[in-house]
């Protein structure tokens, strides 16, 4: 295809691009030339896309169409390339936190946790003034450690709602897998360890979902797909769930996920479409759509996903609950599938941000090999129980990149940052953020990459009729990239990096939208094929990019919801290891926010007394 080359944007030198709000760099709109298919449509799309000819004028169409060629493939720019998103660690001085003694187990993290936390009362207190309230971390612990319930008790009607959540009626997918003699064993152990008054931890019998993407046994990780288990074998745990199990957690089950994590929807063909649980007929998101929607159904307070490309905050976003994604290097990825080495995370989704916070503790600070080779940062918490909480916080926000999202998310998360300012006198400071939309082709391009290169071995023994359709269309874009190509969007990774640290000379965080748009509804003739829908897909990662691509931690936080009753959330990004400062601020407009929390249509309470 040389000879149809496309001709590719020149960028400037980043030391010439103005960063400043008057900036006279463009903002580009994503330019998504395709449209949805599902059904017939996505086969027969699949089968052009899979013939050798064919297939390859189709494919340099596509990307010459949504501009990868002109922003990416051809692009030229100075700046070398930078393949791991890592930064050393600054030992800046922070206000308001506790410095952790380095390899401490994760129970004892757990409790150093604990005690930045605000006391019992005020907790208590806060509860009360609650129209709706998922139970906690700390609910759980309290109501074993009191007598009310046990770990036990709570296993059992954990089951059931599982159960009741499979029924026809509902059928809301949260799990690809659970085993009930073994939630029930674990159960058992802990309601022991009660009853002696020997609990590990807060973590002690409260029950954590795992995304099918980490290894967890006794099951197998299956990706979201029929076949993945069968060529690599699940031994042992991922260090994230090891770190969870030594805290005395119930590990209840694999939830489900968008197959592979090629997409964005969490519909998926082989074990059904996860079910959003304030509208049943909605997505919830994903690819750790089973994650995000057990936490905001009530089944668990926490569980942990995988985000590649916002496939833990979109979710937690679409469901209305807390997504927290750490510095990339800060949790450790041994045991995780490797779908993509560069740009995924461990992250975590919650009912609070203080429970995000607590899990954050048990897993945080082993980093594995491939990940990062410098030295780890200080571990070091947020003292939240402190009403010091400093108030020159500045919040850069690139307006026209803010704007870009459906009119009921632009006026509650508007609104949101002036009740931000009215009440703690927060500054939002106006910034260009140069290179958004090449930057998320550039993700795209890195992470297709990746993935089809680190499963290659593994499909040469797969028929291709084991995959879904949409992945199938999926894996034959993500396969057309080539070493120019990909070295082209590490420089751009380059760029952007550089850009960012330019932004946080001026503010503490970016703020933007979590999503440009509210969970869509799921279409019938998806359900047996998936679907292509590449334009409520960009939408949905629109404010994702630059946590994966660029390393940088970021939390979503739920503050309202659109004119159908769905959630919205406001995405806070920080700098690289500043989780202490992220969960700080994110913690403070939870509190403004968690009063006009709504209940979810499908909502189990494990804690009401029978």
């Amino acid at each position: 295809m040389a000879v149809f080359k496309s001709k590719g944007a020149v960028y400037k030198a980043v030391r010439d691009v103005d960063i400043g709000p008057n900036s006279r760099e463009v903002y580009i709109r994503a330019n998504v030339k395709a449209p949805r298919m599902a059904g017939v449509l996505v086969k027969v799309f699949a089968w052009f896309l899979e013939a050798p000819i064919f297939g390859a004028i189709l494919l340099y169409i596509l990307k010459r169409n949504n501009l990868i060629h002109k922003l990416v493939s051809f692009a030229e720019l100075e700046e070398p390339p930078v393949f791991v998103p890592s930064q050393p660690f600054e030992d800046v001085k922070e206000e308001e936190v506790k410095y952790i003694e380095s390899d401490l187990p994760p129970h004892k993290q757990v409790q150093q946790a604990i005690e930045c936390l605000p006391s019992f009362s005020e907790d208590a207190l806060k509860h009360q003034k609650l129209s709706f309230h998922r139970w906690t971390i700390l609910d759980y612990s309290r109501a074993y450690s009191s007598g009310e319930t046990t770990p036990r008790l709570v296993a059992e009607q954990f089951i059931a709602a599982v159960q009741e959540s499979c029924n026809p009626q509902l059928h809301m997918s949260f799990f690809i897998n659970y085993n009930i003699g073994d939630i029930l064993k674990q159960a058992t152990e802990s309601t022991l360890r009660y009853e002696r008054g020997e609990p590990i931890s807060v973590l002690d019998g409260v029950p954590i979902a795992i995304k099918d993407e980490i290894d967890c046994t006794p099951y197998p990780t299956t990706g979201g797909t029929t076949w993945l288990h069968k060529v690599r074998a699940c031994t042992n745990d991922a260090s994230c769930v090891q770190c969870l199990r030594s805290c005395g957690a119930i590990l209840v089950g694999k939830t489900n996920m968008h197959e592979l994590g090629a997409g964005t929807s969490g519909i998926n063909p082989h074990y059904g479409a996860t079910r959003n649980p304030y509208n049943t007929s909605k997505v919830t998101g994903g690819s750790s759509s089973g994650s995000a929607a057990v936490v905001s159904a009530g089944l668990c307070p926490v569980a942990l996903g995988v985000d590649g490309g916002g496939s833990v905050r979109m979710p937690a976003a679409l469901c209305g609950v807390v997504g927290f994604k750490p510095t990339f290097g800060r949790v450790s990825h041994s045991g995780v599938l490797p779908l993509n080495w560069t740009v995924g995370m461990v992250g975590i989704l919650a009912s609070t941000v203080e429970d995000a916070f607590i899990v954050y503790a048990a897993i945080s600070g082993k980093t594995s090999s491939h990940q990062s080779s410098m030295l780890s940062p200080k571990t070091c918490f947020p003292l939240l129980k402190s009403t010091n909480f400093t108030s020159n916080i500045k919040l850069a926000k690139y307006g026209e990149w803010f704007n870009d999202c459906s009119d009921d998310i632009k006026v509650c998360c508007s609104l949101a940052l002036d009740k931000l300012h009215e009440h703690y006198g927060w500054e939002t400071v106006e910034v260009t953020i140069p290179d958004i939309e090449t930057m998320r082709l550039a993700h795209y391009l890195t992470i297709g990459s990746e993935c089809t290169t680190s499963l290659s071995s593994l499909l040469q023994n797969v028929s291709i009729e084991e995959l879904g359709w949409d992945t199938r269309v999926a894996f034959r874009v993500y396969g057309s990239f080539d070493s120019v190509e990909y070295l082209n969007a590490q420089r751009i990774r380059s760029r952007t990096m550089q850009f960012h640290e330019k932004i946080f000379e001026k503010a503490d965080v970016i703020v933007t939208p979590t999503t440009g748009a509210t969970a869509y509804s799921i279409m019938n003739d998806a359900l047996k094929t998936g679907e292509l829908d590449y334009i409520n897909g960009a939408a949905f990662v629109r404010y994702q990019i630059a946590g994966n691509f660029l390393g940088l931690p970021a939390v979503t936080v739920p503050i309202g919801y659109d004119r159908l009753g769905l959630p919205i959330g406001l995405q806070f990004i920080g700098r690289h290891w500043s989780e202490p400062k992220l969960i700080r601020i994110s913690h403070a407009l939870q509190a403004l926010f968690i009063s006009d929390y709504k209940k979810p249509e499908v909502y189990y309470d494990l804690l009401k007394k029978k």
